[in-house]
């Protein structure tokens, strides 16, 4: 039987303008290889804890002093929680709480030349790290269009050089995906 492929859309949520990426991953991911394809395709740098939630149980690295419970998403593939249509929620980094609605928008055979997980689609940069999820990344965009916005030169400055919230490139998202197969 040929390898079953899970096309995902990720969407970035309480961000405007939409924030979003579609990949395509093997369906027998385990769901801590899903999460370094969503931090990949997403732009995020893996510096915060994670967490999915499906289907109201939450997964995620289990947490040696038990504050959270999260079953160990090591143990746990995709193709086992999810089908098409299927919502999942992702959320990254508890601080700023950046939560991503993720759903399976298909499931198909594996094409025999293609090299997966690919990201086929996507628009807009991903925020920076450590802005204070969706309010301040709203804040910093403001910020960063206004030359005369009080905080415009200090968070300029905080931002990757060459930030710009409307660039995105699904062949660069590959390229860095293709580090996990």
């Amino acid at each position: 039987m040929p390898r079953q492929i899970y096309q995902l859309k990720v969407t970035l949520a309480d961000v405007l303008p939409t924030v979003w990426r579609r990949v395509e991953l093997p369906a027998a991911y385990t769901l801590d290889r899903v999460h370094r394809v969503i931090q990949h395709a997403m732009g995020w740098q893996d510096y915060h804890l994670h967490s999915f939630e499906v289907d109201g149980v939450q997964y995620g690295d289990p947490d040696p002093d038990g504050e959270l419970a999260l079953r160990d998403e090591l143990d746990v593939r995709l193709d086992a929680v999810a089908h098409k249509g299927t919502r999942l929620l992702y959320t990254y980094d508890f601080g700023d709480w950046w939560e991503h609605d993720l759903v399976v928008e298909d499931v198909f055979a594996a094409e025999p030349d293609e090299r997966y997980p690919r990201c086929v689609a996507g628009e807009r940069a991903c925020p920076p790290e450590d802005v204070g999820g969706a309010f301040g990344y709203a804040d910093l965009l403001v910020a960063l269009r206004d030359t005369q916005h009080p905080q415009h030169a200090e968070l300029r400055s905080l931002v990757i050089r060459g930030f710009d919230p409307e660039a995105f490139d699904p062949g660069r998202a590959t390229t860095l995906l293709r580090r996990l197969a």
